[in-house]
């Protein structure tokens, strides 16, 4: 029985890393995009311009729903039960909420499917996301360091 166990944590333990690459990879895609859009300069709502930001909105709402919907959800629905994790989620969740409300605002915003004529303020808002997007990092940064430290 003790075999079983071991085996379910060491199975449990590879989708957990499985799960953190999937959103990090997420998380890289969003940031070389972050950078590509932030190059655009003058900014316009015409073109290539336009299909970056598009994309960006895209791949940012990919990479908040990969975080959501493993990384965070499993903490939420009571999958995790290392009481390290759970300390720390419960510290640091309200302000990566607070991260993902400024991304989804800013989605809303530039979403370019229908619209973007918010174009003159894209600096300063991408200035904003930036800065939600730096801390949300960090924070996502050491809760996967405490979901990847083995126990003793």
């Amino acid at each position: 029985m003790v075999v079983v166990v071991k085996e379910q944590q060491v199975d449990r333990r590879g989708q957990g890393r499985a799960m953190i690459g999937r959103m990090l990879e997420e998380r890289r895609e969003m940031l070389v995009l972050f950078c590509r859009v932030a190059g655009l300069e003058p900014f316009g709502a015409e073109g290539d311009a336009r299909r970056t930001l598009q994309e960006f909105c895209q791949v940012l709402i990919d990479y908040i729903s990969a975080a959501h919907f493993s990384l965070y959800e499993r903490i939420l629905n009571g999958s995790e039960r290392r009481q390290a994790v759970l300390a720390l989620a419960g510290q640091l969740y309200a302000q990566i909420e607070s991260c993902t409300e400024t991304a989804i605002v800013f989605n809303d915003k530039y979403d370019c499917a229908d619209h973007c004529e918010h174009l003159d303020r894209l600096g300063g808002d991408l200035s904003t996301l930036g800065e939600a997007l730096a801390l949300r990092i960090e924070l996502e940064d050491r809760l996967i360091a405490t979901m990847l430290a083995i126990p003793a």
